[in-house]
């Protein structure tokens, strides 16, 4: 479902993946839906952003409302942890498959599943390049993750101890991680509660996964 911003390389790889896989698919471009909803409402910034997102959602269901397929959310643990998941776009859907899976561990299964692949004889089925590239939402032009996350190998560590060991903001630091980013990730993990109680169901992999597991207000206020 590309739109005006999917790069080339985007587009390739995901044909790439499913002729690797043998899957049945279909490209359904979005732009033609996008443009007449943002000069209606005179969107901009994020707004605009999310308007792809929802589209694609909405493609999506009305392609499993016609064939009878389960729709499968894409966001992992970590988008859904800082609230890097669009509620009604990329949140769509009836199963979560890596809701419980950080961004790290994502890219470690990957290249595990190429290597057995690869092992047996067989192609790997994952493109090396929709491993190896920066990742990137492609809402805006040459936009990244890390244009407003830190890294994620950090991102995920602060991740693990504020959500999974349930440290405090003064622990982490402690555990050597710097402060403005170990509080603006907790204030993302905060802030983001209200979507994720929106979130498909998906597998546990974790002794703290998002759900039963971890219940806290949907809204919060810091102290000070």
């Amino acid at each position: 479902m590309p739109s005006r911003y999917s790069s080339d390389g985007s587009r390739t790889d995901a044909d790439e993946l499913a002729e690797r896989i043998g899957l049945h698919y279909s490209t359904e471009t979005i732009a033609e839906l996008v443009q007449p909803i943002e000069d209606k409402l005179h969107l901009s910034g994020t707004a605009a952003e999310n308007v792809q997102a929802r589209i694609r959602g909405i493609v999506l269901m009305a392609e499993s409302n016609t064939h009878g397929h389960l729709v499968l959310t894409t966001g992992n643990k970590t988008e859904l942890a800082v609230g890097y998941s669009t509620i009604y776009g990329d949140s769509v859907g009836g199963f979560a498959p890596l809701k419980d899976v950080p961004k790290m561990l994502v890219w470690e299964l990957a290249r595990w599943r190429n290597d057995v692949a690869i092992a047996r004889g067989e192609i790997a089925p994952i493109p090396t390049n929709s491993i190896e590239k920066p990742p990137s939402a492609e809402l805006r032009p040459d936009q990244t993750d890390q244009d407003t996350l830190p890294p994620y190998e950090v991102l995920d560590a602060i991740i693990a101890g504020y959500v999974n060991d349930r440290l405090g903001r003064e622990d982490l630091v402690l555990a050597g991680f710097d402060r403005v980013t170990v509080d603006f990730v907790a204030d993302l993990v905060d802030r983001a509660e209200c979507k994720r109680r929106q979130v498909a169901i998906g597998p546990k992999i974790s002794g703290m996964a998002f759900g039963r597991d971890r219940r806290l207000p949907i809204t919060a206020r810091r102290a000070g």
